[in-house]
Order: C-alpha cells, then sequence, then structure tokens
C-alpha cells in the first residue's frame, strides 16, 4: 500500500553529491523539524522530468520558499553521480536537493515503485510530488497521465501552499 497523508516517511538512506563527495542523508536529515517539497521522477535526463518536472520547480522555487517551504529535494532511481550531473545540466546545483535512490529502497518503502522493465528501464519511482512536515506526508499528488508534470510539477504545488 502506497505511502498515504498522515504516515511518518520510513528512515531509508539516501546519496547526495556535495563539495566534499559523496554523503549520505538519512530521511530524519534530510525532513527532520523542516518543511520539504519533495517530488520523485522515473529517471534523471529522461524527457518528461528534464523538460517538464525539474523545470517548474526550479521557476517556482523561489515563491515555494517565499511559503515557507524549507527545502525542495527531488528524488529518482539513479546512482548519486547521474544525479548530480542531472543537477548541474540544469543549473540546479545548490538550489534543489538531488537525492539518489540508487537500489529503490525509498520508492520500495514508500510503496511507489514503477516497473519500466519492457521499456529497458528496470524498477523505477512513481511520479509524484508531497509535502512533508518533520517526517510526516501532509500532502500527496500523482499524475493520472504518463508523460505529464502538470499535477505533480511545481506550479501546481505552489498552488496548494
Amino acid at each position: 500500500m502506497p505511502i498515504a497523508v498522515g504516515d511518518r516517511l520510513p528512515a531509508v538512506t539516501f546519496k547526495t553529491m556535495t563539495a566534499e563527495g559523496v554523503k549520505e542523508l538519512s530521511t530524519a536529515d534530510v525532513f527532520a523539524g523542516r518543511n520539504v517539497v519533495l517530488f520523485a521522477v522515473p529517471g534523471a535526463f529522461t524527457p518528461t522530468c528534464s523538460k517538464a518536472h525539474l523545470p517548474g520547480y526550479l521557476a517556482n522555487r523561489e515563491a515555494i520558499l517565499a511559503k515557507g517551504v524549507d527545502t525542495i529535494a527531488v528524488t529518482a532511481v539513479n546512482d548519486v553521480f547521474v544525479m548530480d550531473a542531472w543537477s548541474k545540466a540544469n543549473d540546479a546545483d545548490g538550489k534543489i536537493l538531488f537525492l539518489a535512490d540508487g537500489s529503490a529502497a525509498f520508492a520500495s518503502a514508500i510503496g511507489l515503485t514503477l516497473d519500466l522493465t519492457a521499456g529497458g528501464l528496470g524498477l523505477r519511482s512513481q511520479r509524484y510530488s508531497m509535502r512533508v512536515e518533520d517526517g510526516v506526508v501532509k500532502e500527496m499528488n500523482f499524475e493520472e497521465k504518463p508523460g505529464v508534470a502538470d499535477l505533480t510539477g511545481g506550479a501546481c504545488m505552489l498552488s496548494h501552499l
């Protein structure tokens, strides 16, 4: 059963790139005592993720943060090096926190995996967005159609804050 509003995020470890190299961040490190907007994409550098989802959060970043959000983060079932390259390729380094979920541990723990094996992509994360306060999900959004980032995008999240 997928995670829902009111649920606490499970204890999982992500990887992120820092100036000092790869760093592990637990869900507590990212979410404890903070108001965080997290969005998930099936894959870095994939068309919808790169042309719509990530750009929407970058375009609305300042307005989202002005509404009391401490951090905007993105996760994908990609390794930390791919997530770092995606961040740099989109001039998002330092603007959005890129959380690598390379083995789909987080996506699995919250019940939001997507099997794209038939398309050669393997196990991935579903496309979603959530707002999390102190580790508890306060809002969840899912896309109704593949290939779009309307209901989970930055503008939609901003309209809910």
